[in-house]
């Protein structure tokens, strides 16, 4: 087994008032050349955004988007005629495909909306673009895993790559095993919230760890976690 750890600290990061972003991975103004991708997830964005403000129109184009709310609602609207807003225990899917153009704005005037932003690089380019939002049920992910994403034909919520994304809530002094779905695969690991033990490495809120070349994987709570696993095709040179 390889794995790389990423602490919470060492993330990029910009205030920009509105908006509070880090950044695990090279994007916009923070650039890390050992810090670019782990295999095809691309970005992973942790966003804070004030009571009525967020991203004005722009444009994407193959990429894969998940967007998954931890606190707070964002509302969404884009070229293909959806205008949605997306909340705690809900995840929204975009394939961006060969052009899109949306916004993103917190829907409220008292809170601010915290979300992960998560960019997955396609298994093919130039596909029709498409959107999807789901809720999930927060007591089924109680020490055992939800998948929320997937690719197509495996699942309810999916997309164009051979990912998987699933989130657990594991109780203090509970451990659970990770088995990867799809040979080849390796998975990246972002504690939410708490604290986790894995391989003997202790994680804390918002670390991650990718690993490489692996099976089985078994997470200790050391307290109450909530954790999210991007399980992703990986190469060694990633």
């Amino acid at each position: 087994m390889n794995f790389v750890i990423h602490k919470a600290v060492s993330r990029g990061h910009a205030n920009h008032g509105w908006l509070d972003t880090f950044h695990t991975f090279s994007f916009a103004d923070y650039y890390n050349p050992e810090r670019v991708n782990f295999g095809v997830l691309r970005v992973l964005n942790d966003d804070i955004v004030q009571p009525g403000k967020g991203f004005g129109v722009h444009p994407h184009n193959n990429m894969e988007i998940i967007s998954i709310p931890i606190s707070g609602a964002l509302e969404h609207k884009d070229s293909m005629g959806h205008i949605e807003v997306i909340r705690e225990n809900e995840v929204q899917v975009m394939s961006a495909g060969t052009g899109i153009t949306h916004s993103e704005y917190n829907s409220s005037n008292t809170d601010s909306v915290n979300f992960l932003q998560i960019w997955i690089i396609p298994e093919s380019v130039n596909v029709d673009p498409r959107y999807d939002q789901m809720y999930f049920d927060p007591e089924a992910r109680i020490n055992k895993w939800q998948r929320v994403v997937s690719p197509k034909g495996k699942g309810k919520l999916w997309i164009n790559q051979s990912a998987f994304l699933s989130m657990s809530v594991i109780q203090k002094g509970k451990q659970l095993s990770y088995e990867i779905i799809q040979s080849g695969n390796g998975i990246y690991v972002f504690v939410i919230e708490g604290d986790v033990s894995i391989n003997n490495n202790i994680l804390s809120r918002r670390d991650g760890m990718g690993i490489y070349e692996l099976e089985t994987e078994v997470i200790k709570a050391k307290s109450n976690a909530e954790l999210l696993i991007i399980e992703v095709p990986v190469s060694t040179d990633s």
